[in-house]
């Protein structure tokens, strides 16, 4: 059955606008609750609920609150948190679940709930199907006797702080580092700086001021010239560019060089191979850069590609029992460390890599040559894409066989269609993606 309401990431949109309203997210509370309620037998299960920056937390944050509490669920709430740090403390507190309330690289102006499941795994598919059906059901609060109750909690930020700590060897530290840290003013704010600081660097931090409306505004993981400018002005050795809720990561060396999640993927997966550590192969998606996936079978690790979405590479990992995987856009996995992807923990599997290796980023990125790719985001206009691009997409598959291949996705957060084009020659790629754009965009009339 097709899911109406949740998304690859949640539930997520333009807040004021179906469904990031207070009503949804009241109702949604309450549905998610009883759900709760009813899988547990439990009278009074507890929920932890986090946030990111934005002004809309707030709103979102009191509405999740009154729709769990009328289901008879306890809630803890923590303030601003990093979304993977909502995932750790719901599984060290032996929660029942975890919500949080984020959408993570859009604008401020966007928002969105994301649940995690017992022991803050992703929540399941057939939950989520649970939950939408609850939605369609008139909402009944609780008898007075059977409400939950909800308090704040202290001391949640200095828990992660020394979670994150501790998944860096103990007789490494960072000492003699100079790093920029861009928390795209967003959830890793008061966070990720003080991690990198007390493991030794020196650290020099930007996009730290969260407005409620600049999140990811010109700074983060979608935004890397900030950080590439600020790197080379301090003279840094590298710079750590987080996205809003803390679970994205690029980095930038010394020279200003860009390196994305499948450099960051390939540092941390040769480290591992190098020392016999690297437990099977590793997951990227359909979008990896085919150079990735070549430089990895010179090396005869196992590589496999997923959907796009973190919870797909997840899910891979676990049927393949391996534990490194992700994305290029920063998601990445390294499930020894974390059960989601964490955007600090993944810098300090690239920092410790490093030292292993005793090579820096661009020494050991060089070993493969990324394909050039073209990726265009066609707006959606109600049209039916896949019909219109049927024609072109033969044409362009005919004409890159043996070169390069196609990938058309809808995105899973936003009404847009992802076009890449890769091939081995930058213009061929340009030419076919802008082909495949032109026709799915005239479409629409």
């Amino acid at each position: 059955m097709a899911r109406k309401y949740f998304g690859t990431d949640g539930v997520r949109g333009e807040v004021g606008q179906f469904p990031i309203t207070p009503e949804f997210v009241l109702k949604l509370g309450y549905a998610a609750g009883r759900v709760l309620v009813n899988h547990e037998n439990d009278s009074h299960p507890t929920v932890l609920i986090g946030k990111d920056t934005r002004i809309s937390g707030y709103m979102l944050e009191a509405a999740l609150q009154a729709g769990l509490t009328a289901a008879g669920v306890n809630v803890l709430l923590t303030g601003p948190l990093p979304t993977p740090g909502i995932a750790y403390l719901t599984r060290a507190l032996r929660l029942s679940a975890g919500v949080m309330i984020s959408a993570s690289h859009n604008p401020y102006h966007d928002n969105g709930i994301k649940f995690f499941a017992e022991g803050g795994k992703k929540l399941d598919d057939a939950i989520e199907l649970e939950i939408e059906a609850m939605l369609e059901q008139p909402m009944e609060t609780r008898p007075s006797r059977e409400l939950g109750r909800a308090r704040r909690i202290d001391g949640a930020a200095e828990r992660y702080i020394e979670f994150c700590k501790s998944t860096f060897p103990n007789d490494r530290d960072l000492k003699g580092l100079k790093l920029v840290v861009d928390c795209a003013h967003g959830a890793t704010y008061h966070i990720a700086p003080k991690v990198f600081h007390e493991l030794g660097a020196e650290v020099v931090t930007i996009g730290g001021e969260p407005t409620g409306y600049n999140i990811n505004d010109k700074v983060g993981a979608t935004y890397t010239k900030t950080l590439q400018a600020a790197v080379l002005q301090h003279e840094a050795d590298y710079g750590v560019a987080l996205d809003g809720d803390g679970d994205r990561l690029m980095m930038v060396d010394r020279k200003g060089q860009v390196y994305d999640g499948d450099q960051l993927i390939y540092v941390i997966a040769k480290a591992r191979a190098a020392k016999g550590e690297l437990k099977g192969g590793v997951v990227g998606t359909v979008m990896t850069n085919m150079g990735m996936e070549l430089a990895l079978q010179k090396m005869a690790v196992p590589f496999g590609r997923a959907k796009v979405g973190d919870r797909y590479v997840l899910e891979m990992l676990h049927s393949n029992g391996w534990q490194v995987g992700g994305e290029a856009s920063g998601h990445v996995l390294c499930l020894d460390k974390h059960n989601t992807g964490d955007g600090i923990i993944s810098c300090l599997q690239v920092l410790t890599s490093l030292a292993e290796l005793g090579q820096d980023l661009a020494s050991v990125c060089r070993d493969w040559q990324p394909f050039p790719q073209t990726l265009i985001n066609v707006r959606l206009k109600g049209q039916d894409w896949k019909a219109a691009s049927t024609d072109v997409l033969k044409s362009a598959e005919t004409a890159l066989q043996g070169r390069g291949r196609v990938v058309l996705r809808p995105s899973g957060t936003e009404p847009v269609v992802r076009v890449m084009v890769e091939a081995d020659d930058h213009a061929l790629s340009e030419k076919w993606a802008r082909e495949i754009a032109a026709v799915i965009e005239s479409s629409a009339g």
